[in-house]
């Protein structure tokens, strides 16, 4: 059989379209499920979330699907915080948690914590945020005086970030759904559609069937990218990992360029058209952080180092052109935009953020 052929743009264009960026998704759990994660740290989580809505609402829709419990918010991608879904996050905390980083030596040593006590230290753990969510301090409290782990009180009461995150990873614990500043603990019970940590050996596979599927056409060098170094997965297992899922992918040839996706999204790539398209996102989107600022398709070399730091990205066609700013009254960009794809976008950017703007150009 043929291997089907697609340019660049189509590629981008059927991107654009799996990413909710052309026709809007109908809440927040569908966009944040198709994109695996989304950064909260140096970026805008709820402009991520709610430029991909049919109907964006007002402002603090994620505020308001991690208070409701639709949405749940852990340290996971490159030991930051992400905002997940429920009924994926397990998959990659499994892969987060297969590297064991709790049992090197030097935490080891650090913690004077075996790897062995960890399952006791956990159980402790999970009795104190099952009400929660509640701060750090009330697990330093439950700790204090405790026979084995007492002398881990004081990692909480400051809190160690480090120490916690591997309790996020394995599922313990994730964090309390307030976006603010504060850190507090709960357990990913509260979070409706929860479905728990599964083998590794499912979760992998599965998270690179949700890689391809969201962030395809794609190869193996952006997988490493993703769950590599994103979530520490061996190259080894990546490797084993898309070997078991590959009656699953097709091959496309990309200008040349051999890329996959899912095979039951064939027929529809091959029959996208672009659009003439234009988005304005927030920094660290994940239209920009899914393939990696390393990636030319998206991000041409020009633009790296704005991207790398977490400019807004002014994105035509799917490829980034230039950044923008917003004050009161207009959004700025840097590179030339106009036509009705670009006005309808600024128009767009208005309604999301409640207040009517220009368009500033060069």
């Amino acid at each position: 059989m043929a291997i089907p052929a697609v340019s660049r743009s189509q590629a981008l264009a059927w991107r654009l379209r799996r990413q909710h960026l052309v026709a809007g998704a109908a809440d927040a759990v569908e966009v944040v499920r198709t994109l695996a994660a989304v950064s909260v740290f140096g970026s805008d989580p709820d402009l991520s979330v709610r430029r991909r809505l049919a109907d964006p609402g007002g402002p603090g829709e994620v505020q308001r699907a991690l208070t409701d419990g639709r949405l749940l918010r852990t340290f996971s991608f490159r030991g930051s915080v992400q905002v997940m879904a429920p009924e994926t996050a397990g998959c990659y905390l499994a892969v987060r948690a297969a590297g064991r980083q709790w049992a090197l030596k030097s935490w080891v040593e650090h913690y004077r914590l075996a790897a062995d006590d960890w399952p006791d230290l956990r159980e402790v753990v999970r009795d104190v945020v099952a009400d929660g969510p509640v701060p750090p301090q009330a697990v330093a409290a439950a700790l204090d005086g405790h026979p084995r782990f007492g002398h881990l009180a004081a990692e909480f009461s400051e809190p160690n970030i480090t120490l916690i995150k591997p309790l996020c990873w394995q599922g313990d614990v994730v964090l309390g759904p307030d976006l603010g500043d504060r850190l507090m603990l709960q357990s990913p019970e509260a979070t409706l559609g929860w479905a728990g940590i599964p083998p590794l050996d499912e979760a992998g596979p599965r998270t690179v069937l949700d890689y391809v599927a969201g962030y395809g056409p794609t190869t193996p060098e952006h997988l490493t990218y993703w769950l590599g170094g994103g979530l520490s997965a061996g190259r080894s297992r990546l490797t084993r990992w898309w070997a078991e899922v590959q009656d699953r992918l097709a091959e496309v040839d990309v200008e040349g360029e051999r890329r996959w996706v899912l095979a039951e999204h064939v027929a529809e790539l091959v029959d996208v058209r672009p659009e003439g398209h234009v988005a304005l996102l927030p920094g660290k989107d994940d239209w920009v952080m899914g393939p990696g600022t390393k990636d030319v398709w998206v991000v041409p070399a020009g633009h790296r180092t704005a991207m790398t730091r977490g400019a807004n990205p002014v994105v035509v066609d799917g490829v980034v052109h230039g950044t923008w700013t917003v004050d009161e009254e207009a959004v700025t960009v840097t590179c030339p935009l106009s036509g009705d794809a670009a006005d309808a976008e600024v128009a767009r950017l208005s309604t999301l953020l409640g207040r009517t703007l220009a368009l500033r150009t060069p």
